[in-house]
Formats: structure tokens, C-alpha cells, sequence
């Protein structure tokens, strides 16, 4: 049995000695430093019992070596942020890894609010309309030349107007006629279908599709009454004062195709030379 002022471990007294209890049970120095203590992450030393002994994640350090590894100051009592294990201060660890504010280039601590576009970072406050110099937040902006600028302030200073609404055109227009048109307003004159994108002619000035356009103005087909519009190129007959479809201008009886062929005319209708035989 264990007398009570002997060494747990090592059985030696402990009368007239230093000795530490632990869960009860007294231990002297050595055995205590022994069985218990740390070795110094930097010094690789062990922290002995009457040293202060810093430990964070199953780390352990001597107090005089637990320093920011980049400026080496003390980081008692002091915030401090870890990287592939090294421990450094706030602010060495704030100019070694954190984001620069795209606006004064000075780093943004970690714990303030950022904003972000298209891979830059601002102070909250430096993120701001590069003409009226008002803080952007969250509200809608546009970049242009690399300097953002609030809505109002971009309509202001670049936006074309709209030669319709004249309103600013903020987002992609038309062009039409060295002329700037928001695309909901560039539409044709008769049905009002928005044009940007497909294939439109004009009359007068005015803007149609090709729909509207032929039947408006085009010639009609003397055998199918259909428009013949002309545009892209689309070939037709004409003969004296009436149009044809190329795959309409055929013989009335045997709808034998008269295209780049003799043909007769009776009355209304046209005929090849064989047909035309019979009249």
C-alpha cells in the first residue's frame, strides 16, 4: 500500500519535497513531468509543471515560443489564425493570404464584409460608383473601362437613347441605320413583332417582316395568289403585268414547268407549245 506522502509512481517520500496532486494521487516533480507534460512545438523542450503550458488542437507550447511565425510577436492574450499548421497573428495572416481591395489595394480582414465581381474584391465602403463615389452595395451597376458605376450615373454618363422610346438603352440594342433602338422597340410597323434577330425589310422608312411585307406591297402569284416577295434572291417570271412563282409558271393542261421554255398564251392561261397545239 501506498503511504500517503510517498510518490505515486515512484514510491519515493515526499516529506520535505514539492509534489503535485493528480486525480488525487501525489507525484513528484520528475515523475509528474514524466507522465504528464509536453514536449515545446517550437523548442521541442518539455514544459515542465512549473511552466505555463499553451496547448490548441493537441498542440502544447512554452509560452515564451508561442510566437506568429512571420512577425514573431507574442500571441498571449492576442487573436491569431493558423495555416498548414504555422500559427501567425491576424494581421500577418491577413497580408499573407487575404483578399486586396480592388479599390485602395489594402487587405480586407477576415471578419469584414466583401463584395465581389468577376473575380476582384472591394471594402464594402470602396465598392462604389466610380462618378458619384456612392457605396454600390447590393444594388444593380455596370462596369465599364474597369470602374463600376450605380445605374443612374452610367445613364447619365454613356447610355444611348433609345430613337423610340428615348429612354436609356442600358443593355444590348439595335443599331439600325447608324440609330440606337432598345430591341422590345425595334419591331415591325405592321404587326409589331420584335425584329432583332431575324430577317426584316423596310418601305419608306419604316421597318417590316418579311411576312408583313408581302402582303403589303409584294406582287401576288397569277396562279397560286400568293405574295411574291423577290427578297434573298428568290427568283420569279414576269410577263405583261403579271407574276409567277418559278414552280407556278407551268402549262395550264399538262403542268409541264415553261420556266427557261416557249410558251403560248389563251386568254388567261399560258400553255407550252404542245398543248398550245390544240387552240
Amino acid at each position: 500500500m501506498v503511504e500517503p506522502y510517498n510518490c505515486a509512481k515512484c514510491k519515493e517520500t515526499l516529506y520535505g519535497k514539492k509534489f503535485i496532486l493528480k486525480e488525487e494521487q501525489p507525484y513528484c516533480v520528475a515523475c509528474y513531468e514524466s507522465l504528464f507534460s509536453f514536449n515545446c512545438e517550437v523548442c521541442q523542450a518539455l514544459i515542465g509543471c512549473t511552466s505555463k503550458d499553451l496547448s490548441y488542437k493537441d498542440r502544447h507550447w512554452h509560452s515564451d515560443c508561442f510566437l506568429c511565425t512571420k512577425c514573431e510577436r507574442s500571441l498571449l492574450d492576442r487573436p491569431f489564425a493558423t495555416k498548414d499548421d504555422m500559427l501567425m497573428c491576424t494581421d500577418c495572416f491577413a497580408n499573407e493570404y487575404s483578399a486586396k481591395c480592388h479599390a485602395c489595394l489594402k487587405t480586407i480582414m477576415p471578419g469584414t464584409k466583401k463584395m465581389e465581381h468577376k473575380g476582384s474584391s472591394w471594402h464594402e465602403n470602396c465598392f462604389a460608383c466610380n462618378r458619384c463615389q456612392q457605396p454600390i452595395g447590393t444594388k444593380s451597376f455596370v462596369q465599364k473601362d474597369f470602374n463600376n458605376y450605380c445605374l443612374p450615373c452610367y445613364e447619365k454618363q454613356f447610355a444611348q437613347q433609345c430613337i423610340h422610346c428615348k429612354k436609356p438603352i442600358t443593355t444590348g440594342g439595335v443599331n439600325y441605320r447608324d440609330q440606337p433602338w432598345h430591341k422590345e422597340c425595334f419591331v415591325c410597323i405592321g404587326c409589331k413583332q420584335q425584329l432583332a434577330g431575324q430577317r426584316f425589310t423596310s418601305r419608306d422608312d419604316f421597318a417590316y417582316c418579311l411576312d408583313c411585307f408581302c402582303n403589303l406591297f409584294a406582287k401576288k402569284c397569277a396562279y397560286c395568289t400568293t405574295p411574291i416577295s423577290g427578297l434573298g434572291g428568290s427568283k420569279y417570271i414576269s410577263f405583261e403585268h403579271r407574276q409567277w412563282h418559278n414552280d407556278c409558271f407551268t402549262c395550264k393542261r399538262c403542268s409541264m414547268s415553261l420556266v427557261g421554255r416557249g410558251f403560248l398564251t389563251c386568254k388567261d392561261d399560258i400553255l407550252c407549245p404542245d398543248c398550245g397545239k390544240d387552240f
